[in-house]
C-alpha cells in the first residue's frame, strides 16, 4: 500500500515540463562534449550526466566562474527543468561570482527516471558528484 501511495502523492506533488525545454547532445557528431540545447558552447557550461544509486541518469551542469571563491548546489523548483533556468544560472554566476552546479531530478528534463517523492537521494548523489571536482 505505501508504494501505490508514493506513486500516487507524485503524480499531485510533482509536474515536470511536458516536454522537456532541452535535450542533451553531443558536439561534433557525437563525439566531444555534451551541450545543452539553447545555449551557446560559449556560456562555459559543463554537462554531465550522473547516476544514481537507482540507476538513473540525471542531468548536472557546472557553471564555472573564473573567480569564485564559492560554489552553490542549485535545486530548482517542481514545475521545471534546466532548461527554464538556464538565465537564472548565467545571472547568478555573474552578478554573484559563484559556481553552480544544477541538475535535473529523475524524471524531468533529459533525466531518466520516474518522478518521485525521493528527490533527496538525487541532491544527495549531485552533492558527492560535486566533491569530486575537488572544490568543496
Amino acid at each position: 500500500m505505501g508504494n501505490v501511495t508514493s506513486s500516487v502523492a507524485a503524480r499531485f506533488a510533482f509536474f515536470p515540463p511536458e516536454p522537456a525545454t532541452y535535450e542533451v547532445f553531443r558536439e561534433r557528431g557525437g563525439e566531444g562534449r555534451l551541450c545543452l540545447t539553447g545555449l551557446s558552447p560559449e556560456k562555459s557550461v559543463e554537462v554531465h550526466l550522473v547516476e544514481t544509486r537507482a540507476g538513473n541518469r540525471v542531468v548536472a551542469t557546472f557553471w564555472r566562474h573564473p573567480r569564485a571563491r564559492f560554489t552553490v548546489l542549485y535545486s530548482h523548483g517542481n514545475a521545471a527543468d534546466l532548461g527554464q533556468m538556464l538565465d537564472l544560472f548565467l545571472q547568478l554566476r555573474a552578478h554573484l561570482r559563484v559556481n553552480i552546479m544544477s541538475y535535473d531530478y529523475s524524471g524531468y528534463g533529459a533525466s531518466t527516471g520516474k518522478v518521485n517523492n525521493c528527490q533527496k537521494k538525487t541532491c544527495n548523489g549531485i552533492f558527492f558528484f560535486l566533491l569530486s571536482f575537488g572544490i568543496l
